[in-house]
């Protein structure tokens, strides 16, 4: 079962539980990724969402649910804080798991070896090279992290 059959059965799922939040969760990722079908195919490619697709979408809704948390917190919002956390945790759990530190620490080395002679303003560089090895396994500020470190070596 790919991610969007998982999707779509734990939506039902989670109405025939009466699973609210859970329900309004899926629901959103459902739309989002419908829209993003359209959003292709209006660019006349192939509508149907691959795998890697489907998961930069769902990366990318943790991500809001990450950075509205983070604003409910410093706004003195912890119910609206908690309830972003909850959808977040929900999101992230139709992402595959992240690669270890030291894995995604060795790609970097890797990727910065193969460049050779580098310097800061090399980071972009570096950062694509990277994220393309990575393939959705780790998310950017993580890799950006782990760049800059290397960078400033």
């Amino acid at each position: 079962m790919n991610i969007k059959e998982k999707i779509e059965h734990d939506l039902k799922e989670a109405m025939k539980a009466k699973e609210e939040l859970r329900l309004s969760v899926l629901r959103m990722i459902s739309a989002v990724l419908h829209n993003k079908e359209i959003e292709k195919r209006g660019r006349g490619m192939s509508a149907e969402l691959g795998e890697e697709e489907i998961i930069a979408v769902l990366r990318s809704e943790a991500k809001k649910r990450r950075e509205a948390e983070e604003g409910f917190e410093k706004g003195s919002r912890p119910e609206l804080a908690r309830k972003e956390r909850e959808e977040m945790k929900i999101v992230e759990s139709y992402l595959p798991a992240e690669l270890p530190d030291e894995d995604l620490e060795r790609i970097v080395s890797e990727v910065i070896a193969a460049a050779g002679e580098v310097a800061e303003n090399d980071f972009g560089r570096i950062m694509g090279e990277v994220m393309k090895r990575v393939k959705g396994q780790a998310t950017g500020d993580r890799v950006s992290g782990f760049v800059r470190k290397y960078l400033k070596k």
